[in-house]
């Protein structure tokens, strides 16, 4: 799985703005210096996380940016669809819309259920899981393993 530029961005600004417990207005230069991501990026990100209805923004000297509502409600898999799109799409397509013939007939199940692999971890942990540096039990179990560390070539 590619986890793009766009995405890791978006990830570290909300887990910034959802550290700070009391919810105010928080300036993009403030996220953009505490994650080194740069500005102009962090603006884009921004937009599409407002459009998406995750965040609120509000202009002027005490403006910045907040979340809609409360970042425990608010899971890495609703900012990657947000910024990226689905979480898994082979060409485009959903994995459930591909259809294969001969010995790949069973591919699409393969592609599915990556995605269903995928939503049981970035559907469960939340914004404010990353902000407060905890994680679900059921995905830091997954961790332990030694081949989780490896990375296989």
């Amino acid at each position: 799985m590619r986890i793009s530029a766009k995405t890791d961005y978006a990830l570290r600004a909300t887990a910034e703005l959802a550290a700070r417990a009391d919810q105010t207005w928080v300036k993009t230069e403030a996220v953009a210096s505490a994650q080194g991501i740069p500005l102009p990026f962090l603006l884009n990100i921004f937009a599409e996380l407002r459009t998406a209805g995750l965040v609120q923004s509000r202009r002027g000297v005490e403006g910045g940016y907040r979340f809609a509502r409360p970042p425990e409600t608010v899971s890495v898999a609703d900012i990657i669809r947000a910024v990226d799109g689905p979480l898994a799409n082979i060409a485009g397509s959903r994995p459930e819309d591909m259809v294969y013939e001969g010995a790949a007939t069973v591919l699409r199940d393969v592609w599915v259920a990556l995605r269903a692999t995928m939503r049981s971890v970035l559907e469960t942990v939340t914004i404010a899981d990353l902000a407060s540096g905890t994680l679900p039990d059921r995905v830091t179990s997954l961790l332990g393993p030694d081949d989780a560390w490896t990375a296989r070539r």
